[in-house]
Parts: structure tokens; sequence; C-alpha cells
């Protein structure tokens, strides 16, 4: 007797400039558990007011001191208006001036690219960070927008 198994797909042709962003948050020291749980009740309001253009979310639980949430956007405009404007931009400007002790990460992929970015994790690669050779985010590497165009050899 063959199981009745139901097999789906997706059609993303009304989203042809779909981002999918991964998140991660990792205590890297127990002082870093504030700011994990500032990160997280900025990330309950987002859940409740989403910004334009912020499509889906749902959370990832890597380990016991390692949290993950992957986004889903309608575009590259849409998230750099979030990540431009408070309170995003507020949350990112506290943690890079003192990160507790917690280290974040990105990756960003969509149809023209992948990028990543990596704070407050020497020596803990992880993601793409795990095989493709490091670089400082400075230059045509400083933003998501020119970290995507550069991988794919386009002008940013």
């Amino acid at each position: 007797m063959q199981a009745n198994t139901l097999r789906e797909t997706v059609d993303l042709a009304a989203y042809p400039e779909l981002i999918v962003v991964i998140l991660g948050f990792k205590l890297r020291r127990w002082r870093a558990l504030p700011a994990m749980l500032r990160i997280g009740r900025g990330l309950a309001e987002i859940k409740k007011n989403p910004p334009d253009g912020l499509l889906a979310e749902d959370g990832m639980l890597f380990g016991w001191n390692h949290v993950g949430f992957r986004q889903y956007w309608r575009d590259l405009p849409s998230l750099e208006a979030f990540t431009r404007s408070a309170p995003h931009s507020i949350w990112w400007r506290e943690f890079l001036k003192d990160p507790q002790g917690a280290g974040f990460w990105h990756e960003a992929y969509s149809a023209r690219g992948i990028e990543a970015v990596y704070v407050n994790l020497p020596g803990q690669r992880l993601g793409l960070g795990m095989f493709a050779p490091i670089a400082k985010p400075v230059g045509t590497l400083m933003s998501s927008r020119q970290r995507l165009h550069a991988h794919m050899g386009m002008e940013g």
C-alpha cells in the first residue's frame, strides 16, 4: 500500500526581487544575555508591526547559545529602508558600540547573488564563512547591496 504523500512547491513569479535573509545571534559570554533579550523584544515588535516589504519571518535554534531568524523580503530596497530607519538603525548602532559578548551574522540570498557579514565572531566561522575566504567589509564589500553586486560582477 502506497502512502498518500502531499507534494507541493511555490510559484515565486510574483516575487522577482525576493531577498531571503538568515540572521544569527550567538552568545559568546553570559554577559550577552541582556543583548539577546533586547533583540528578542525588537523582533517580537517587528512581528506585531511588520515593516513594509517584510513578507514572512520564522525563528530557528542552532544551539543553546545560538538563535536565528529567516526573513523573506519583497525586494532589496524594502530591506534597506528597514535597516536604515528606526528602530533597526538604533539597535544596530547600539550593538556595534558594545556587543556585550554577543556575535551576530547574516547571509542574504537573491536571484542576483549571495552576501554575508559577521560581527564579533573571531575564529568562529559560520555559514558561508566556513568555506569562503574572509574579507574586511570595506570598499565594494561595505554594504549588502555592494556585496551582492560585487559577487555577481555587477556595478553597485
